[in-house]
């Protein structure tokens, strides 16, 4: 009798969950494990976002004693829609993509940044060829009409949406570069590549991208150089769904942003993402430190 209850339960557990499923809303068995599912937007090259959250993803395993995974994406959108379904919970986003994300998950909260995110800046670069010099002022980025032109993604904050606004501010339109329109090279280092082949005579991306390809050597100071740095703004950030304390148990998004907050430098493993994300530490961030961030997209048009 015993084994017979036991089989009916079992059973009615898989119909109950078939049921609910078959309703639009996910419901697990109380035992099952869930797997907490990390990705970001597509900022550099594929082999070197793997190292890092696939690092991340050992790292906060072992942390919060549950299954992690990094989920890829192919582009910037597909992140934002990602988190808005479901099919991630925790995203490395930069300053427009998260507040895109929040505006389509109400209740997803922000976890962490970086000390540089805060005050984050992009650079403008050109090819030694193009006869730019470098600028002390926005005004000189005048220079840039009739030069042919990239951009990083078009939805990154420091490779198109803040560079486009400083251009917009020196009275600079991408119709008055070359071709009529910019070019987008899909990620800051892409930006670097095609500067410095001559594919393009200038472009714009992340001034720590920037700084870490100085550091590995893959920039040619000879064949490209910076124009000038923009003022700081506020870019990337953890960003978790609203719904990880119901599925992983009361309280485990502030477990998740401690285990973030955590990582330190004086620890292997940690030392080595942390190197890979080219910071410190993180710290924690505030939704409202992204306002300026929606404004601008706001006025592009980037965010309706």
């Amino acid at each position: 009798m015993t084994k017979l209850l036991t089989r009916v339960r079992k059973q009615g557990a898989v119909v109950l969950l078939a049921f609910f499923c078959g309703q639009g809303a996910m419901v697990l068995p109380a035992n099952a494990q869930a797997t907490l599912r990390i990705g970001a937007i597509p900022d550099q090259n594929p082999e070197r976002l793997n190292r890092r959250y696939g690092q991340l993803a050992a790292e906060l395993s072992d942390k919060l004693k549950v299954p992690v995974r990094y989920v890829p994406v192919s582009n910037y959108p597909a992140a934002v829609s990602a988190f808005r379904t479901g099919s991630l919970d925790l995203v490395w986003f930069g300053g427009l993509t998260g507040i895109q994300a929040r505006l389509q998950t109400p209740g997803a909260k922000v976890l962490a940044q970086r000390a540089i995110d805060a005050k984050f800046n992009s650079v403008f670069i050109a090819n030694s060829s193009a006869g730019l010099q470098p600028i002390s002022s926005i005004d000189g980025l005048k220079g840039l009409k009739g030069k042919r032109f990239t951009f990083g993604s078009e939805s990154s904050t420091s490779g198109r949406l803040m560079p486009q606004y400083f251009l917009a501010q020196a009275g600079v339109t991408p119709k008055q570069l070359a071709g009529g329109q910019a070019g987008f090279s899909g990620s800051h280092d892409a930006t670097i590549a095609l500067v410095q082949s001559g594919s393009y005579q200038a472009g714009a991306l992340s001034q720590p991208v920037w700084n870490v390809a100085i550091k590995n050597g893959t920039v040619d100071p000879n064949k490209v150089k910076v124009l000038w740095t923009t003022p700081s703004f506020g870019n990337y950030h953890w960003l978790a769904r609203p719904n990880l304390d119901q599925r992983f148990g009361k309280g485990f998004t502030t477990k998740l942003q401690k285990a973030i907050l955590a990582l330190t430098p004086t620890i292997k493993r940690q030392k080595t993402i942390l190197e890979l994300f080219a910071a410190k530490r993180f710290i924690p961030a505030q939704e409202s430190a992204y306002q300026p961030i929606e404004q601008v997209g706001r006025q592009l048009g980037k965010i309706r």
